[in-house]
């Protein structure tokens, strides 16, 4: 049956397909170390009690009905409490939108910044930019990075493809790498952007700066997070911020995402939620407004959730370095924030016990698959080329015992390589 050009040539996740050889393997009744899902299982990481104690009473006062378009004044006010608060960020309730968790707020920024052939510049790898592109006929740049730079990328690697360009979509903590910012590089960046709105005439659409930091109160040790409009503060009418509560609280089912930036593009992108209907359910809400403002209760929460977070990106990042000075091709970046470690398995071109020769990244993938039970994600499924032998392990569906008993799989796979 005949359907829409968009719905042909729209491409699918690959972490879906990948997903669904796992789930098979399941179904045969193996078990395998999932870290490719960048998700919490909430039986090993359950969202505050003091969150779901006040979602369940919030139930109980009938808080069901549709809530305001731009989410509950409550929750904006305390979303507000809790920017100035951990971040210094000064925005108000009128530059601040709510919706089910943060994709709709990305997704309604790329429709209220970027029109069709308009280009968007985001570096390689990063997440769905490309897929943001497709949906809306815009020119995706994608910008390859370098692990030398833990892909993060620098305002060299940017600057040749910044003019003309409607929207910088950036990710700090980066999802899928869990690499930052450092405080330099970003400000190289922004000034990029500051020196390209300077050539802009007035009646020009600016060059729009997309930031997400869903992942900001996830940071390990000195690595600190940044952003563009307290190292900037000019940028403060460009930026459009991407944030909520679905990573800090391991609360990806709960569904509440605040985006916050220049109030006329937050009423713009207020209306494209509204139609879409990508709202925040009411009580998950209006619990979320009281939970946040409980400094003491957030403080306990993240401390807990960062210390087991880290305890398993760190059990993975000490095997992976081993494995290394053991003489494998492999690699991994230290932990710096959310919850994923960088790794490189360079066994392409390798051959395996029933001569199949592993051509690409995602071969080398199934096959840890299939021989050592555990399950990554290539970098070729946020942008990069099927060349690249560099991988995303996310850890939060997978516990540490699971983790630490996968590892050995993983050194007995490689060893049979030839």
């Amino acid at each position: 049956m005949k359907v829409s050009a968009l719905a042909q040539n729209l491409r699918g996740s690959e972490i879906i397909k990948i997903a669904g050889e796992i789930n098979e393997l399941k179904r045969q009744g193996q078990n395998i170390a999932n870290l490719t899902i960048g998700d919490y299982d909430s039986n090993i990481y359950p969202i505050p009690d003091e969150l779901k104690q006040g979602i369940v009473e919030a139930y109980g006062e009938n808080q069901t009905n549709y809530p305001p378009a731009d989410g509950v004044l409550a929750l904006r006010q305390s979303v507000s409490v809790f920017l100035k608060n951990r971040l210094g960020l000064n925005y108000g309730a009128n530059e601040i939108l709510i919706s089910g968790g943060s994709r709709p707020l990305i997704y309604s920024t790329f429709l209220a910044v970027v029109d069709p052939g308009d280009k968007v510049v985001f570096p390689a790898p990063s997440w769905n930019n490309n897929h943001y592109c497709d949906l809306l006929k815009a020119e995706g740049i994608m910008v390859q990075t370098r692990a030398e730079n833990n892909f993060m990328p620098t305002a060299d690697e940017l600057r040749p493809h910044i003019k003309g360009a409607a929207l910088l979509a950036l990710c700090s903590p980066l999802n899928p790498t869990g690499t930052m910012f450092g405080k330099k590089d970003l400000e190289e960046i922004c000034d990029l952007v500051i020196a390209e709105n300077k050539t802009r005439k007035p009646e020009e659409k600016p060059l729009y700066f997309l930031y997400d930091q869903i992942y900001s109160q996830l940071t390990f040790g000195d690595n600190q997070h940044f952003d563009p409009v307290t190292l900037r503060p000019e940028l403060r009418d460009y930026v459009i911020f991407i944030d909520g509560a679905s990573k800090c609280f391991a609360a990806t089912g709960v569904r509440v995402g605040w985006g916050f930036g220049p109030e006329a593009v937050i009423n713009n992108m207020k209306a494209i939620v509204g139609h879409m209907g990508a709202w925040s359910p009411k009580a998950e809400q209006v619990a979320m407004a009281k939970y946040i403002l409980d400094e003491a209760a957030v403080n306990r929460y993240l401390d807990t959730l960062k210390e087991r977070v880290q305890a398993s990106l760190n059990a993975l990042y000490k095997s992976f370095s081993e494995m290394k000075a053991e003489g494998f091709a492999v690699e991994a970046i230290a932990p710096m924030g959310a919850i994923y470690l960088t790794i490189k398995i360079d066994y392409t071109g390798k051959t395996t016990p029933d001569g199949t020769v592993l051509k690409t990244s995602a071969d080398v993938n199934f096959y840890l698959i299939k021989e050592a039970k555990i399950a990554f994600v290539p970098f070729a499924a946020f942008g990069t080329g099927d060349d690249v032998n560099w991988f995303r392990a996310s850890v939060g569906a997978c516990s540490l015992e699971d983790i630490e008993q996968a590892m050995p799989r993983v050194k007995a796979a490689l060893s049979k390589l030839s």
